[in-house]
């Protein structure tokens, strides 16, 4: 019998023109949770910060081979959380002072969690690490058992990403499982790009929610009490660009030893309570995980066209990266700058190589002012089966049209013109002005027919992933954008 509990949660939890999803009716700012997860009493292992010494440009990121593995070493380790989940800045207003990050999230509110797994990684213990983000530093939980064999002394190296839900929850009641989702797409891309800036890729492993959650120590329920638990949502090998990946994974190796640590408690006094989000959570966790077989497009970047990219220094350009707060309502855009914009979004390309699955989300474009294409709607299918679903699904009436000169990797389609977008854009953008004032604005559609189990996060996980890179190659151009959750 097909389970639609996915379903049934996206439909309730979405936001309409009559009404907004189900949230809290009420916020006390003074009562926001922690936004550092710790585990008290587990040893620091503090990382360097080393990212102002990288000279790469942005451009060479893309070209496989072009830059040098480094070596796994704390170093490094070190330059990969930099340049993805840590802190980028301190804002303060008033007695108000919050953190920005590198990678963005819903709200700023941040329930993404990473973790390293490692073996014999130069000044580095053996064992499961949670990163402390505040403190830019590797939290020990665990320890592997000293290895048999002394011979083999190869570096290992995973990263893995968990949810902290309530954090989402607190401000976004019933939708935080969807942002938390988005969020991790976000991570992932995050240190995709951080990887290739050190040479290396990520590879998918394949692992249940439960095996995830025991190799993290996440379902020991001494080491919780009443904080807020963690979710798991995925794992990655970190390689040399050109290595093979390996059959023998964490999931596989003797389980870790010598636990530490207690997770802090974020929210003392939670206000309200949101079963929904448990119930979806619990629905589309992974029982069981095939071997998972590479996207048939992860290998045809080498057949795509050159895509013009930024000569900046790739780990500036990442690390001042901001959510646009405003938006200059003058402001326009030529043409020829649009379709390296959507050229990125190919899924071939970097870093949608990382996802172990064909794409399935594609791609909504309200262009209001670019010089060139006339304001209206138009659609970017990233495959071509999903480009036969989307004419065999849209009404016939809408005469799906090629805009001319679309380069063959952006093939953009006009769906309707609309002299009065700026007013439809911020009726869909929850009455924002960022809706009207903006050049041009995202909207993804999913294939969700049919939608089961684990395959609901994966399509969240798949548009966080590509909000991440409209948020990068925005920064690259010299512009800016922001995320709004009006769906």
């Amino acid at each position: 019998m097909f389970d639609t509990a996915a379903q049934d949660y996206h439909e309730r939890s979405k936001h309409r023109l009559e009404r907004y999803a189900v949230g809290p009716e009420t916020l006390d700012w003074d009562a926001q949770p922690d936004p550092f997860r710790r585990y008290v009493g587990a040893a620091l292992c503090a990382l360097p910060l080393k990212a102002d010494a990288l000279t790469m440009p942005w451009a060479e990121l893309f070209e496989p081979g072009r830059i040098a593995p480094q070596a796994f070493n704390r170093d490094a380790i070190g330059l990969l959380f930099e340049l993805s989940l840590a802190l980028s800045a301190w804002k303060q207003h008033g007695p108000d002072r919050w953190a920005v990050r590198v990678n963005p999230s819903s709200g700023n509110l941040h329930p993404t969690e990473g973790w390293l797994i490692c073996r014999n990684i130069d000044d580095i213990h053996d064992g499961i690490h949670h990163y402390a983000v505040r403190e830019h530093a590797l939290e020990q939980r665990a320890s592997f058992a000293p290895q048999g064999d002394t011979t083999n002394r190869t570096a290992r190296a995973f990263v893995a990403l968990t949810s902290i839900q309530w954090r989402e929850a607190w401000k976004y009641g019933e939708r935080a499982f969807r942002y938390c989702q988005l969020d991790v797409g976000h991570a992932i891309g995050a240190l995709r790009y951080a990887a290739a800036l050190l040479g290396w890729r990520l590879h998918a492993v394949p692992a249940s929610t439960a095996q995830l959650a025991t190799l993290l120590g996440l379902d020991r329920e001494a080491d919780f009490g009443r904080a807020e638990r963690e979710e798991p949502d995925a794992l990655f090998e970190l390689l040399p660009w050109s290595a093979a990946a390996s059959d023998d994974t964490p999931l596989h190796w003797p389980l870790p030893t010598h636990w530490h640590g207690m997770a802090n408690r974020l929210d003392a006094h939670p206000m309200y309570r949101w079963p929904a989000i448990d119930a979806v959570a619990a629905a589309t966790r992974v029982p069981e995980f095939p071997t998972s077989q590479p996207s048939p497009l992860a290998s045809a970047v080498r057949d795509l066209p050159a895509l013009p990219r930024s000569s900046q220094n790739a780990a500036t350009l990442i690390r001042q990266r901001r959510s646009a707060q405003r938006f200059d309502a003058r402001a326009r855009l030529p043409l020829a700058q649009l379709w390296p914009l959507l050229r990125a979004l190919h899924p071939a390309r970097l870093p949608f190589d990382v996802m172990p699955t064909a794409p399935y989300v594609h791609v909504l474009l309200f262009a209001h002012r670019v010089d060139g294409l006339a304001p209206g709607a138009y659609l970017l299918p990233r495959s071509e089966a999903g480009c036969e679903l989307l004419l065999r699904t849209l009404p016939a009436t809408l005469e799906l049209t090629a805009v001319p000169d679309a380069p063959s990797d952006a093939p953009l389609l006009r769906l309707a013109e609309n002299p009065a977008l700026a007013g439809t854009l911020r009726t869909l953008n929850c009455h924002q002005a960022l809706g009207s004032d903006a050049i041009l604005g995202f909207a993804l559609l999913a294939e969700f027919q049919p939608l089961a189990g684990a395959a609901y996060r994966e399509r969240l996980q798949e548009a966080g992933l590509i909000g991440q890179v409209l948020y990068l190659e925005a920064e690259s151009m010299g512009m800016r954008g922001t995320g709004i959750g009006c769906f």
